[in-house]
């Protein structure tokens, strides 16, 4: 009997760039992102980013793990209810400051720009806007990643590849490898949710980046070209029905 595909984690990233959290259980709304997913970013200079009108900008805008890798060297912590947000880099707390009050943000942004010194293109400035999520795609969707995938991936460069560097929400074992690739269109069902898959995760140099020691070591999207002819990994999929999922839910595909 075969066994079938389960969650075996679910991250969410409060601020882009910055490290995630592991979540036991979260509640999905329909085309909406995982609570609180890059809810918050840090523009690096001027973006023309408008609270009052959030659109869509690239992550090139903001700090982010393709161009800064030394954010990986932090940890971070995000509370819902206060906003803080509680920084740490090898187990020693940096700051805490809450990102919904102004004096908090200013912190926030005083300890980045002395973290980043040399490697800004101008003021950092804590963005948020109510119901927008910095996403490195438009539409508000989860991101779903093949562990079977990487397996392959890994092998085919004899080294292992830490799952978080590709940053998704959900962590799948049990598919085939590269079965997420013929999922475009389809449905998926964990738990009380279906997901619609839309299209394809291309990864960037952000996946370079080593989460554990903030070093540039390991090409991923090269690995990925020779190995599969793209340098696609992971589907990005979007909410149609509401509910909720926890780690060690069945995933099914419907269609």
């Amino acid at each position: 009997m075969s066994v079938p595909a389960r969650v075996t984690s679910l991250y969410r990233y409060p601020v882009k760039g910055l490290s995630g959290e592991r979540l036991k259980r979260v509640a999905l709304e329909k085309d909406a992102t995982f609570p609180a997913d890059r809810a918050f970013a840090i523009e690096n200079g001027p973006s023309g980013f408008d609270p009052a009108a959030p659109s869509w900008q690239p992550k090139i805008k903001f700090l982010c793990l393709m161009r800064n890798a030394k954010l990986a060297a932090l940890d971070t912590l995000f509370d819902d209810t206060s906003g803080v947000l509680a920084v740490s880099k090898d187990g020693v707390p940096m700051i805490e400051a809450s990102l919904k009050t102004e004096a908090g943000r200013a912190a926030i942004e005083y300890f980045f720009q002395e973290f980043m010194a040399g490697d800004t293109r101008g003021p950092l400035r804590v963005l948020e806007a109510p119901g927008h999520s910095f996403s490195d795609v438009s539409a508000k969707v989860a991101h779903i990643i093949n562990l079977a995938s990487l397996a392959d991936l890994s092998a085919s460069i004899g080294k292992e590849i830490e799952p978080l560097r590709f940053r998704a929400n959900i962590y799948v074992e049990g598919w085939a490898p590269w079965i997420e690739n013929d999922l475009i269109g389809k449905t998926v069902a964990i738990g009380d949710v279906t997901l619609n898959v839309k299209k394809r995760t291309g990864r960037c140099a952000a996946t370079e980046v080593n989460p554990g020691t903030a070093e540039r070591d390991i090409d991923v999207p090269e690995a990925l070209w020779r190995q599969t002819g793209d340098a696609d990994c992971g589907i990005y999929a979007s909410v149609v029905t509401p509910g909720k999922i926890s780690e060690g839910d069945v995933i099914k595909i419907l269609d």
